[in-house]
């Protein structure tokens, strides 16, 4: 069973959000709310500064404190890809996911339901990638099994400096960022 994970080459990323256009058109997300966002983060002090430009969104977490905490398993863990996920129906729209997520991933639907980034499941239970690595100019981001010894994301890891966003957290992310 595969265990599906996110790999951005933040040296790639131009910050065209051509990832978050795509993301919104595949999944019907309404205008003013997304699934992915691009965040930019300055680090150092002038003249000696460097800049990561990066596309975020739900970190799939093999420890989702968001499931755990959801009264009704609206947010539960797809046995497909090990991916976190939410059935719209089952929501009470509560928020205890939203509060309980460390990388403000989640937003309360106009419909009432908790919605986020699915990996794209629908597309990849079809051979695809989600909409968002389909549609990158630059080829930054990649999507596999991370359990695949063989695949890109697993040879991504192996070969290349990275790091997770806020990893003291202990929810172990599974979208890495390429340094």
């Amino acid at each position: 069973m595969p265990r599906f994970g996110m790999v951005i080459d933040t040296r790639k990323c131009v910050g065209c959000q051509d990832c978050v256009v795509a993301c919104q058109t595949e999944n019907d997300v309404p205008q003013g709310y997304c699934r992915d966002w691009i965040k930019t983060e300055v680090r150092g002090t002038f003249p000696n500064l460097s800049m990561e430009i990066r596309s975020e969104r739900c970190n799939h977490c093999d420890h989702p404190p968001c499931v755990t905490c959801c009264p009704t398993g609206a947010s539960h863990v797809e046995d497909f890809g090990k991916t976190v996920q939410v059935t719209a129906h089952k929501c009470i729209g509560c928020k205890a996911c939203i509060a309980a997520c460390p990388y403000d991933a989640r937003f309360v639907h106009p419909q009432g339901y908790v919605d986020k980034c699915t990996f794209c499941l629908h597309r990849v239970k079809e051979g695809k990638d989600p909409a968002c690595v389909s549609v990158c100019p630059t080829h930054c981001m990649h999507f596999g099994d991370l359990d695949d010894p063989k695949s890109a994301v697993n040879m991504l890891l192996r070969t290349r400096t990275h790091h997770t966003l806020l990893p003291e957290a202990g929810t172990r992310p599974r979208v890495y960022y390429l340094t």
